[in-house]
């Protein structure tokens, strides 16, 4: 099910969440004119989808998605016409164009240490024009963490029933580390029964990371608690000419 049509399951789960990908949007925009009214070309990296794209469209006059998956961004182009796409991990990142905001909405856990962190921002941030805004959704740090968290979805769509389970656990030895396990079952009219189970590690960083990342690459940030955001944002500017 992950080689096919775990695209199509992630994104049948995040449309039916409750997150209301318009409003979260609409802030995110203003937050960016705040600090750079002109803007009007935006970068959604880990773009899944398209969900928060789609609703991006209607704030910026010029919208792209990367992301490391050909299905995720195959489901993102259908979304949202004529949208140009690069197939990428966020590690390795190296466009041919830059823009003025760049958004990057819970993918930053899945990197694997702080100097992976640091990496990823001062490349993000080498793609902002001058005066350009990067918005970074963070999650919970190490002493937010709850191990032995389990987390449930259950959707019903067009027929079709998935389920969607986590466990949640802290890594042998690691303060700033976790680990989740997801089971995903699928029951469809037409082909029947699926499941798959899989796992990853991600990380805990704490405010401080995350603010010396941002120094490191030549911005101005600030950590907003903001609804809906669980864990607020990371609104950056690249200070330098």
């Amino acid at each position: 099910m992950y080689d096919s049509s775990y695209a199509s399951v992630y994104d049948t789960v995040m449309i039916h969440r409750g997150k209301d990908y318009d409003a979260e949007a609409a802030l995110i925009a203003g937050l960016v004119r705040e600090r750079s009214p002109a803007a009007d070309s935006l970068l959604d990296t880990a773009c899944g989808t398209g969900l928060h794209l789609r609703a991006f469209s209607g704030h910026f006059g010029r919208v792209a998605g990367l992301d490391g998956s050909d299905e995720m961004l195959e489901l993102a182009r259908a979304r949202v016409p004529g949208l140009r796409t690069w197939r990428s991990d966020l590690r390795e990142v190296a466009l041919d164009t830059r823009f003025d905001v760049i958004t990057c909405m819970f993918a930053v856990p899945h990197l694997e240490s702080e100097d992976e962190l640091v990496s990823v921002v001062q490349g993000l941030v080498h793609h902002l024009n001058p005066g350009g805004v990067l918005v970074v959704e963070p999650w919970v740090g190490p002493e937010g963490f709850t191990p032995g968290h389990v987390s449930r979805d259950l959707v019903e769509d067009g027929g079709r029933t998935v389920v969607r389970l986590s466990h949640s656990t802290r890594v042998t030895g690691r303060h700033d580390r976790m680990r989740m396990v997801v089971h995903y079952a699928v029951a469809d009219p037409e082909e029947g029964l699926s499941h798959a189970t899989d796992g990853w590690e991600m990380s805990l960083f704490t405010p401080e990371q995350y603010a010396a990342a941002f120094e490191k690459a030549g911005c101005t940030a600030e950590h907003l608690r903001i609804e809906p955001f669980a864990h607020g944002l990371w609104v950056a500017v690249r200070a330098d000419g």
